[in-house]
């Protein structure tokens, strides 16, 4: 199965929103990825349930929801009853984070577990069997467009050979920040098997079609 494509809205034209989703799902994207924000745990505010819940109706493709903020366990359940598929929690905000991660799944939505890039994977240990999913953050949170940074790829390959000698190897390695076309191949050959892509989809000067199509050349 090849590498999913998960389109952030975080750099879409907020303005038409609506129409930016249906131009990237019909453009062939997997999945719609909303980065949600608070303020404190990252220095943004970005999308509410509400959102969430206006994207629902407006797209037939999965909701991927990473809750960049601290208590996520407060806002669980209104991104679960607004229709996200996967909800992703921060590591580094969660006191509790098998209960979060119970939670999640008790509501019937894939749990995932996001790490910062300074995070070392050591502290998934604990919690990987309980998990659909790892993001592995490639940017420092926060903001839209940053660059990819370059040690996040060993980290990848190394997750990706620790699930495997698991039998964890369906656990899904999501990665977001700073993927383009040019770097796509390498990110997907370490391991991964979720792109998030915000800025190399919502372009705001090449269609969404053609953007989407150039990231695809490169999925293998």
């Amino acid at each position: 199965m090849s590498a999913r494509l998960a389109a952030s809205i975080l750099t879409a034209d907020f303005a038409r929103l609506g129409e930016e989703v249906a131009a990237a799902e019909q453009a062939g994207v997997d999945w719609i990825h909303v980065d949600v924000m608070d303020g404190q745990f990252v220095p943004n505010l970005s999308f509410g349930p509400l959102v969430a819940k206006a994207l629902r109706r407006a797209t037939s493709l999965p909701l991927d929801v990473h809750l960049m903020v601290y208590q996520p366990e407060n806002l669980i359940p209104a991104f679960a009853e607004a229709g996200a598929a996967s909800i992703t929690v921060q590591m580094e905000a969660c006191t509790h984070l098998q209960r979060t991660v119970q939670q999640i799944r008790d509501l019937g939505v894939r749990p995932g577990v996001a790490l910062n890039p300074s995070t070392p994977l050591i502290t998934l240990e604990e919690i990987l069997p309980e998990l659909d999913m790892v993001l592995i953050m490639s940017v420092n949170p926060g903001f839209g467009g940053q660059g990819y940074l370059p040690g996040s790829t060993s980290k990848i390959a190394r997750l990706r050979r620790w699930l495997q000698e698991s039998g964890l190897a369906h656990v899904d390695i999501e990665v977001d920040g700073g993927i383009k076309a040019d770097n796509a191949a390498t990110i997907i050959a370490a391991g991964a098997t979720v792109l998030v892509v915000g800025s190399a989809v919502f372009s705001g000067i090449a269609p969404v079609a053609e953007n989407v199509a150039r990231l695809r050349a490169h999925f293998g």
